[in-house]
Protein backbone atom coordinates (compact mmCIF):
# COMPACT_ATOMS: atom_id res chain seq x y z
CA UNK A 1 0.00 0.00 0.00
CA UNK A 2 1.26 3.46 -0.89
CA UNK A 3 -0.34 6.72 0.26
CA UNK A 4 0.88 9.81 -1.59
CA UNK A 5 1.29 12.77 0.78
CA UNK A 6 3.23 15.02 -1.60
CA UNK A 7 0.44 17.60 -1.73
CA UNK A 8 0.33 18.07 2.05
CA UNK A 9 2.27 21.27 2.50
CA UNK A 10 1.86 24.65 4.12
CA UNK A 11 3.65 27.96 3.61
CA UNK A 12 4.54 29.21 7.11
CA UNK A 13 4.09 32.89 7.87
CA UNK A 14 5.07 33.56 11.46
CA UNK A 15 7.56 35.66 13.38
CA UNK A 16 11.18 35.76 12.27
CA UNK A 17 14.03 34.52 14.45
CA UNK A 18 16.89 37.01 14.27
CA UNK A 19 20.27 36.94 16.00
CA UNK A 20 19.89 40.58 17.05
CA UNK A 21 16.66 39.83 18.91
CA UNK A 22 17.50 36.68 20.86
CA UNK A 23 19.17 36.45 24.29
CA UNK A 24 22.73 35.24 24.76
CA UNK A 25 21.52 32.42 27.00
CA UNK A 26 19.31 29.83 25.20
CA UNK A 27 17.42 29.03 28.40
CA UNK A 28 15.88 32.48 28.30
CA UNK A 29 14.71 31.95 24.73
CA UNK A 30 13.30 28.54 25.65
CA UNK A 31 11.42 30.06 28.57
CA UNK A 32 10.09 32.88 26.40
CA UNK A 33 8.71 30.45 23.82
CA UNK A 34 7.34 28.08 26.45
CA UNK A 35 5.56 30.85 28.37
CA UNK A 36 4.07 32.19 25.14
CA UNK A 37 2.68 28.77 24.29
CA UNK A 38 1.36 28.41 27.82
CA UNK A 39 -0.37 31.78 27.63
CA UNK A 40 -2.23 30.83 24.46
CA UNK A 41 -2.90 27.27 25.59
CA UNK A 42 -6.29 25.89 24.59
CA UNK A 43 -8.15 22.68 25.46
CA UNK A 44 -5.55 21.71 28.07
CA UNK A 45 -2.93 20.97 25.42
CA UNK A 46 0.19 19.29 26.77
CA UNK A 47 2.69 21.89 25.68
CA UNK A 48 5.26 20.16 27.91
CA UNK A 49 5.15 17.03 25.72
CA UNK A 50 8.56 16.33 24.25
CA UNK A 51 10.16 13.59 22.18
CA UNK A 52 13.14 11.82 23.71
CA UNK A 53 15.56 9.93 21.48
CA UNK A 54 18.04 7.45 22.90
CA UNK A 55 20.29 4.69 21.60
CA UNK A 56 18.68 1.34 22.39
CA UNK A 57 20.35 -1.85 23.53
CA UNK A 58 20.31 -3.10 19.92
CA UNK A 59 22.31 -0.05 18.82
CA UNK A 60 19.36 1.54 17.03
CA UNK A 61 17.61 4.83 17.83
CA UNK A 62 14.45 4.87 19.94
CA UNK A 63 12.08 7.82 20.24
CA UNK A 64 9.07 8.29 22.48
CA UNK A 65 7.02 11.18 23.90
CA UNK A 66 7.25 12.05 27.60
CA UNK A 67 6.27 15.08 29.66
CA UNK A 68 8.71 17.75 30.74
CA UNK A 69 8.19 18.29 34.48
CA UNK A 70 10.57 21.14 35.19
CA UNK A 71 13.37 23.23 33.73
CA UNK A 72 15.96 25.77 34.80
CA UNK A 73 19.35 26.98 33.66
CA UNK A 74 20.64 23.62 34.91
CA UNK A 75 18.59 21.52 32.49
CA UNK A 76 15.32 19.77 31.72
CA UNK A 77 13.68 17.25 34.08
CA UNK A 78 11.44 14.26 33.35
CA UNK A 79 10.48 11.13 35.28
CA UNK A 80 10.35 7.46 34.36
CA UNK A 81 11.11 3.92 35.48
CA UNK A 82 14.87 3.45 35.65
CA UNK A 83 14.58 -0.04 34.15
CA UNK A 84 12.38 0.98 31.22
CA UNK A 85 13.80 0.92 27.69
CA UNK A 86 14.78 4.59 27.96
CA UNK A 87 16.16 4.15 31.47
CA UNK A 88 18.42 1.30 30.41
CA UNK A 89 19.40 3.18 27.25
CA UNK A 90 20.38 6.25 29.26
CA UNK A 91 22.46 4.10 31.58
CA UNK A 92 24.41 2.79 28.59
CA UNK A 93 24.58 6.05 26.58
CA UNK A 94 23.72 9.15 28.64
CA UNK A 95 23.76 11.46 25.60
CA UNK A 96 20.19 11.97 24.37
CA UNK A 97 18.16 14.32 22.19
CA UNK A 98 14.88 15.92 23.23
CA UNK A 99 12.63 17.98 20.99
CA UNK A 100 9.49 20.09 21.17
CA UNK A 101 7.13 21.07 18.38
CA UNK A 102 4.52 23.78 18.91
CA UNK A 103 2.27 23.95 15.88
CA UNK A 104 0.42 27.16 16.75
CA UNK A 105 3.54 29.27 16.30
CA UNK A 106 5.30 26.82 13.92
CA UNK A 107 8.25 26.36 16.26
CA UNK A 108 10.63 23.53 17.06
CA UNK A 109 13.31 23.23 19.72
CA UNK A 110 15.92 20.48 19.47
CA UNK A 111 18.16 19.88 22.47
CA UNK A 112 21.16 17.58 22.82
CA UNK A 113 22.43 16.92 26.30
CA UNK A 114 23.93 14.65 28.94
CA UNK A 115 21.42 12.87 31.17
CA UNK A 116 21.85 12.05 34.84
CA UNK A 117 19.59 11.08 37.73
CA UNK A 118 18.34 13.87 39.95
CA UNK A 119 18.66 13.64 43.72
CA UNK A 120 16.41 11.13 45.47
CA UNK A 121 14.86 13.84 47.60
CA UNK A 122 13.66 15.74 44.53
CA UNK A 123 12.21 12.54 43.02
CA UNK A 124 10.44 11.87 46.33
CA UNK A 125 9.01 15.39 46.38
CA UNK A 126 7.60 15.04 42.88
CA UNK A 127 6.25 11.53 43.49
CA UNK A 128 4.43 12.71 46.61
CA UNK A 129 2.63 15.37 44.55
CA UNK A 130 1.29 12.87 42.02
CA UNK A 131 -2.35 11.74 42.18
CA UNK A 132 -2.78 8.54 44.18
CA UNK A 133 -3.88 6.64 41.06
CA UNK A 134 -0.64 7.58 39.31
CA UNK A 135 1.39 6.53 42.33
CA UNK A 136 -0.32 3.12 42.30
CA UNK A 137 0.37 2.86 38.57
CA UNK A 138 4.09 3.32 39.19
CA UNK A 139 4.05 0.27 41.45
CA UNK A 140 1.78 -1.79 39.20
CA UNK A 141 3.77 -1.33 35.99
CA UNK A 142 7.24 -2.73 35.42
CA UNK A 143 7.65 -0.38 32.48
CA UNK A 144 8.73 -1.90 29.15
CA UNK A 145 8.66 -5.48 30.50
CA UNK A 146 6.72 -8.07 28.48
CA UNK A 147 3.48 -9.06 30.23
CA UNK A 148 0.91 -11.74 29.48
CA UNK A 149 -2.19 -9.57 29.06
CA UNK A 150 -4.04 -6.35 29.92
CA UNK A 151 -5.86 -8.31 32.60
CA UNK A 152 -2.54 -9.03 34.31
CA UNK A 153 -1.74 -5.31 34.45
CA UNK A 154 -5.15 -4.51 35.94
CA UNK A 155 -4.67 -7.28 38.51
CA UNK A 156 -1.34 -5.77 39.50
CA UNK A 157 -2.97 -2.38 39.91
CA UNK A 158 -5.69 -3.82 42.10
CA UNK A 159 -3.13 -5.71 44.19
CA UNK A 160 -1.08 -2.59 44.94
CA UNK A 161 -4.21 -0.51 45.43
CA UNK A 162 -5.30 -2.93 48.17
CA UNK A 163 -1.79 -3.12 49.60
CA UNK A 164 -1.56 0.65 50.04
CA UNK A 165 -5.12 1.01 51.34
CA UNK A 166 -5.07 3.95 53.75
CA UNK A 167 -1.26 3.93 53.70
CA UNK A 168 1.24 6.50 52.53
CA UNK A 169 2.56 5.44 49.12
CA UNK A 170 6.32 5.74 48.88
CA UNK A 171 8.23 6.14 45.63
CA UNK A 172 9.36 2.81 44.10
CA UNK A 173 13.14 2.41 44.22
CA UNK A 174 13.25 1.93 40.44
CA UNK A 175 11.32 5.10 39.57
CA UNK A 176 12.56 8.68 39.56
CA UNK A 177 13.77 11.70 37.69
CA UNK A 178 16.43 12.56 35.15
CA UNK A 179 17.86 15.92 34.22
CA UNK A 180 19.15 16.65 30.72
CA UNK A 181 22.04 19.11 30.81
CA UNK A 182 22.26 20.57 27.30
CA UNK A 183 25.32 21.30 25.22
CA UNK A 184 23.40 22.16 22.02
CA UNK A 185 20.04 23.92 21.68
CA UNK A 186 18.53 24.63 18.27
CA UNK A 187 15.54 26.92 17.76
CA UNK A 188 13.53 26.54 14.54
CA UNK A 189 10.96 29.07 13.36
CA UNK A 190 8.84 28.30 10.31
CA UNK A 191 9.13 30.86 7.50
CA UNK A 192 7.65 31.38 4.01
CA UNK A 193 9.03 29.47 1.03
CA UNK A 194 10.77 26.93 3.30
CA UNK A 195 13.41 29.54 4.20
CA UNK A 196 13.03 28.67 7.85
CA UNK A 197 15.01 30.39 10.60
CA UNK A 198 17.37 28.03 12.45
CA UNK A 199 19.55 29.35 15.26
CA UNK A 200 21.72 26.97 17.24
CA UNK A 201 23.48 27.60 20.54
CA UNK A 202 26.57 25.48 21.21
CA UNK A 203 28.18 25.31 24.63
CA UNK A 204 31.91 25.79 24.12
CA UNK A 205 34.89 26.31 26.40
CA UNK A 206 34.42 28.06 29.75
CA UNK A 207 30.69 27.25 29.68
CA UNK A 208 30.00 29.95 27.11
CA UNK A 209 27.15 29.68 24.63
CA UNK A 210 28.04 30.53 21.02
CA UNK A 211 25.26 31.34 18.57
CA UNK A 212 25.22 30.24 14.91
CA UNK A 213 22.68 30.39 12.08
CA UNK A 214 22.00 27.20 10.13
CA UNK A 215 20.77 26.91 6.58
CA UNK A 216 17.24 25.53 6.46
Amino acid sequence: MYVDLSDLRKNYRKNSLLESEVPKDPFWLFDSWFQEEKFYQKDNEEINAMSISTIGEDGGPETRVVLLKGYSENGFIFYTNYYSFKGRAIQNVPKICISFYWNRMKRQIIIKGITSKIKRKKSDEYFNKRPRENQIGSWASRQSMIISSKEYLLEQYEKWDNFFDKKIIKRPFDWGGYIVTPYKMEFWQGQPNRLHDRLIYILEEKKKWILYRLSP
